[in-house]
């Protein structure tokens, strides 16, 4: 049986017909709202790289600042360009959470801290400065090992903890301060003079 094209429209198609157009409504609000949001997203981003790219991301340096991870990343490494190694030392620890930058951040770190133990080692007039150089050569390779927690294939790293490590070796495991007692220890109070072995 054909309907009738002049014919009305039944009643149950009136309200399924509004339901369509409040739910399109919807959608185009929903993507009005997302385009808005990407655009804005975008619109920081774009004023971030271009901060970024004029070489002053550093001029902002309030850490308090919900800065963006990329921003901060490229204040870190501006501040380690110009010598300024603590405060990029700050800024990279302030990304050493972050999912997109923390491998990263950390291995500049480690790299940074290195460079200031080979700077003290390569001074020679100051034994205390030995002593701070094997301190941060320490530091360096937790970054380093940290680093290769995080991402095993991250081949720098590799490089770079196995250098520190030829600097200043680990610890041998074997050392006599901390191994085993002697096997002898008990013998002691028999090659005693005026002691009885036994009980009395």
């Amino acid at each position: 049986m054909a309907l009738n094209p002049l014919a009305p429209l039944p009643a149950s198609y009136a309200p399924d017909r509004r339901r369509r157009v409040r739910a399109a409504f919807v959608a185009l609000i929903l993507t009005a709202a997302a385009a808005l949001a990407g655009g804005i997203s975008w619109w920081h981003k774009a004023q971030d790289n271009a901060l970024i790219a004029s070489g002053q991301a550093s001029q902002q340096l309030d850490i308090k600042a919900p800065l963006a991870p990329a921003l901060r990343f490229a204040q870190a490494h501006e501040l380690a360009a110009r010598g300024e190694d603590e405060a990029a030392l700050t800024r990279y620890r302030s990304l050493h959470g972050d999912r997109q930058f923390g491998v990263a951040a950390r291995f500049n770190s480690a790299n940074l801290l290195m460079r200031q133990a080979l700077g003290l080692a390569a001074d020679s007039n100051a034994t205390e400065g030995a002593g701070q150089s094997v301190a941060l050569t320490e530091l360096a390779k937790q970054g380093y090992r940290e680093v290769l927690h995080a991402d095993p294939g991250h081949w720098p790293a590799r490089y770079n903890l196995e250098r520190a490590q030829r600097l200043h070796p680990d610890p041998d495991e074997s050392d006599p301060a901390i191994a085993e007692p002697r096997n002898d220890a008990e013998r002691a109070a028999t090659k005693m003079r005026g002691i009885e072995p036994g009980l009395p």
